[in-house]
């Protein structure tokens, strides 16, 4: 067996805010059960809900990280998570077989992919199989024209899913193809509804080229800077006390109506009056939508928490106007 071979294979899955990564993540986690795979999410903002949204078995290979990009501010949490995990294994080599990074919609996916080149203790236990990329096919263009980040997870994409391709006609889509591979010529394109993508596609492709990627950023291995737009905030909303479902229904249309243009990203678990189960919000810009849950638990805080991503939100109009939605 190679050195190579005997590398944990991690795969890391970006794309832009509301893409359906989380979708997709659930999809592999549920297609692949019999695997063990330690799942690494990071989130925008300063809590986040993309953990409860995940269906798994054993919570305690979820691990978030919070308070910023991985691909800046926390990257040395990501090198610390990386080691522990190793650790973990090292004692137990059953504890999980592979690692999946799902990145924040705003993360550029090179400084990540730099980490397992850069870092030499990663390097010597992991091997980068893939950078698995998600492109929001309703909203795609406008986010590649206006981020800097869209455009880089498309470029180091060696595999792009492409979502909500039911949402366009086919000659938007064939557009939006022409674009991408204009952008990425090395990574196949496929359509994914709702995560539903071949598995086999996506995992132990061995899709990622060092050799390529320095063709084109040679930069690559070098410590170069990295800036977010300042005007994209996120802020959560957190309650014990219950919605009241017309209210708050009444509510997301008035936002959405007021604010969709500037709403990147909108996402939570929200516990109703009367209903057992809870209530998973998602939206992004003028779309949304929602669906139940999972029952609560008996012994389980009903709590909910919505998270807001967008541009010079009006945080305390939207906090205000979200309290007067709850049951007293």
């Amino acid at each position: 067996m190679s050195a190579e071979s005997r590398k944990v294979p991690v795969t890391i899955l970006t794309g832009f805010l509301g893409a359906g990564k989380t979708t997709l993540l659930n999809r592999i986690l549920r297609e692949r059960h019999g695997e063990r795979i330690a799942v690494i999410e990071n989130e925008f903002g300063e809590a986040g809900v993309d953990n409860d949204l995940l269906v798994v078995e054993q919570q305690e290979q979820i691990i978030e990280m919070n308070n910023g990009c991985i691909c800046c501010t926390v990257r040395g949490d990501l090198v610390r998570i990386l080691g522990d995990l190793r650790k973990r294994r090292e004692l137990d080599p059953q504890a999980f077989d592979r690692v999946v990074i799902e990145t924040t919609g705003l993360a550029d996916p090179a400084p990540v992919a730099q980490t397992f080149f850069v870092e030499d203790d990663v390097a010597s236990y992991y091997l980068l199989d893939a950078i698995v990329t998600v492109v929001d096919a309703k909203h795609a263009h406008a986010q590649l024209d206006d981020f800097h980040e869209a455009q880089e997870q498309v470029g180091f994409a060696d595999r792009i899913l492409l979502s909500k391709a039911d949402l366009v006609s086919e000659d938007e889509l064939a557009k939006l193809s022409d674009r991408l591979v204009r952008m990425n010529p090395r990574a196949p394109i496929k359509a994914a509804h709702f995560g539903d993508a071949p598995i086999a596609e996506l995992l132990d492709i061995r899709g990622f080229s060092l050799d390529d990627i320095l063709r084109i950023e040679p930069g690559f291995l070098g410590e170069g800077d990295h800036e977010h737009d300042d005007s994209v905030q996120s802020f959560v909303f957190s309650s014990s006390k219950p919605f009241d479902q017309d209210r708050l229904e009444e509510f997301f249309r008035k936002a959405v109506a007021e604010v969709g243009r500037d709403l990147m990203r909108y996402k939570g678990i929200v516990a109703f009056e009367g209903l057992d189960c809870r209530v998973i919000f998602q939206g992004i810009h003028m779309l949304m939508n929602s669906d139940l849950g999972p029952p609560w638990k008996p012994d389980e805080a009903r709590a909910s928490r919505l998270v807001f991503i967008g541009r010079k939100l009006p945080e305390a109009e939207i906090k205000a106007d979200l309290a007067a939605c709850l049951v007293a």
